[in-house]
């Protein structure tokens, strides 16, 4: 029998090459435009740096280059040091003999016991009625991963949908269409908010240039939780914080990036 996977590990498959190097096919619905999304690299390339290791990815820094397209890449990696408890590993993502994207990572044992002590945000585990489906309304154009990713947006915090301006923050809820949240679907929620700026009555295309993500434990079941901040706009760069936490309320992901506001 086949094994027919979820649309998202379908869309992160990688296939050895069988020194060190993968091929991938990057997948037009996980993209915005011909643009793909900057969380599904990453977990394209951390799902790479697993096969080689055997090991779950615990944090990753990447530098944006250049964006790819959808379509074929390579994906190179190196594994920098092996060790009993973490092991440091690199992966580059090309594209037409060019790196898009360059990445370390740390990988090991995600921890299973419940956490010791947290210090999480409050906010309702489902999205309630008053939430925005990004998918069934005109704000959709402000979402382009619909097909493949259910994704609600807390209206008292997305002032740019009426019109006005305020504070670059927003909360939302989101999970994979067909399929329940993993670990590597924590990359892609870390980096799956509109950009903040939004509420600053800036629109269009904010690319990430530096993103680093830690990933603190396997999601359960249901929405993923997201809490998005940002400390300053200075001039054409923004920074933006964004904290996932599961249904049970565990911490899932910490992710930071600087980017380019319009």
């Amino acid at each position: 029998m086949t094994e027919v996977l979820d649309p998202f590990a379908a869309a992160t498959t990688v296939r050895p090459l069988g020194d060190g190097t993968f091929v991938a096919n990057l997948h037009p619905e996980w993209a915005v435009g011909e643009r793909p999304h900057g969380g599904y690299l990453l977990a394209l390339m951390a799902r790479a740096l697993g096969d080689v290791t055997g090991l779950a990815p615990l944090s990753i820094s990447a530098q944006y280059l250049r964006p790819p397209r959808v379509g074929p890449v390579l994906i190179r990696t190196e594994v920098l040091k092996a060790g009993k408890t973490v092991t440091a590993a690199r992966a580059q993502l090309e594209q037409s003999g060019q790196v898009c994207v360059d990445a370390t990572a740390t990988l090991g044992k995600v921890p299973e016991s419940e956490p010791e002590w947290s210090d999480l945000p409050d906010m309702p585990v489902n999205p309630p009625s008053t939430a925005i489906d990004l998918a069934a309304t005109e704000a959709r154009k402000f979402f382009a991963l619909a097909r493949v990713c259910d994704m609600r947006l807390d209206a008292s915090t997305a002032d740019f949908l009426n019109g006005g301006t305020g504070e670059p923050r927003l909360r939302l809820w989101a999970k994979p269409r067909e399929a329940q949240p993993d670990l590597l679907f924590g990359l892609v929620a870390g980096d799956l908010t509109v950009p903040v700026t939004l509420n600053l009555g800036r629109f269009g295309w904010a690319p990430t240039v530096q993103l680093t993500a830690l990933l603190r434990a396997q999601p359960a079941n249901g929405w993923l939780r997201m809490v998005v901040d940002c400390r300053a706009v200075h001039g054409q760069w923004f920074d933006e914080d964004v904290m996932v936490i599961d249904s049970v309320g565990r911490l899932v992901c910490q992710a930071r990036q600087l980017a380019l506001s319009p």
